[in-house]
């Protein structure tokens, strides 16, 4: 308990709660190594993310970056906090303020920018073995997104030199989530209900369940399988699409029994990259990025692409 933020820690938790049941959803399965066009372009289409098989990733490699961010993040609260402070950063349940409690994500999280991964800024000497093993998880990542982000264009019979700043594969963001028990899972979700501001969205996820997606208006697990990765679509590969494709909702439910743990890498389009197409105004991801935070500080939640839809005339 000793590693846990201090909001966290409650001795009291009810590991014989039962969690409302939900339905599981089948995932389109692509072949990374055998890519069909035509079958993940409808997988984009019909859900907005789809289960990756034959990828590439040594199993030694995910397993180990894997237990050395379960070591670092079983550290104590305060050694995390202090100790990692850039470029590899943590962070624990909402950044905004203004959030009532109840609103806060039951989840702790190591933020790792893999094109800053290799500068030294972690005086504490905490996690020089994670940034190696992320920076080697991290170059593929960026392969995996690359390949799959050249597969979208020609389904999309998009202009490559007009999309080629859409994706900065080699600037993309690792941010580890550990989800800690939660006494109260009716109060708290490991993490909101929301859509990711990306481009694509690769999770690796352990054996403990959570993850929940948004189709036709009701909530479905994604149940891990191994040595299987969960690849979504983000909201700059919606407006990309001009609406053809789907930033899918989604969210982690918390647990009063089991501690979860995922990698999850995000990948973007350069800042200054300029988004058109007939459904949105012209702008950029910094524009975006900038809108989000201010958002959030309104609102507490991400309002996203409906600021910039273009608006029908009455």
């Amino acid at each position: 308990m000793e590693s846990y933020p201090p909001l966290f820690r409650n001795p009291t938790a009810n590991l014989d709660s039962i969690p409302t049941r939900y339905p599981n959803l089948d995932l389109p399965i692509i072949n990374l190594a055998h890519l069909d066009q035509a079958q993940l372009g409808e997988a984009c289409r019909e859900l907005g993310l789809f289960r990756l098989i034959n990828h590439g990733i040594p199993s030694p490699l995910a397993a180990q970056l894997h237990a050395e961010s379960k070591r670092i993040l079983s550290l104590p609260f305060e050694s995390k906090r202090a100790g990692l402070v850039g470029p590899v950063s943590y962070f624990w349940g909402s950044p905004v303020v203004s959030l009532s409690v109840g609103d806060v994500n039951w989840l702790e999280a190591i933020h790792a920018p893999l094109g800053k991964i290799q500068e030294v800024g972690d005086d504490l000497g905490l996690c020089s073995s994670f940034r190696s093993l992320a920076y080697h998880y991290g170059l593929h990542m960026a392969r995996i997104s690359k390949t799959i982000f050249d597969a979208l264009l020609t389904d999309l019979k998009l202009d490559t030199e007009v999309s080629s700043s859409y994706l900065h594969e080699s600037d993309g963001i690792l941010r580890v989530y550990r989800y800690p028990c939660c006494p109260e899972t009716m109060k708290y979700l490991g993490m909101v209900a929301h859509t990711d501001s990306s481009v694509l969205s690769i999770l690796n996820q352990v054996d403990v369940g959570g993850l929940q997606v948004l189709h036709n208006d009701q909530w479905f697990n994604v149940e891990p399988i191994s040595e299987t990765l969960v690849v979504n679509l983000g909201d700059m590969m919606q407006a990309m699409s001009n609406d053809e494709y789907k930033s899918v909702e989604h969210r982690v439910l918390a647990s009063g029994s089991k501690e979860r743990m995922s990698l999850c890498y995000f990948a973007f389009p350069k800042e200054d990259a300029v988004i058109v197409n007939s459904k949105y105004k012209a702008f950029t991801y910094k524009e975006f990025s900038a809108k989000v935070r201010e958002d959030t500080k309104l609102y507490g939640y991400k309002v996203g692409l409906e600021h910039f839809m273009v608006k029908k005339q009455t």
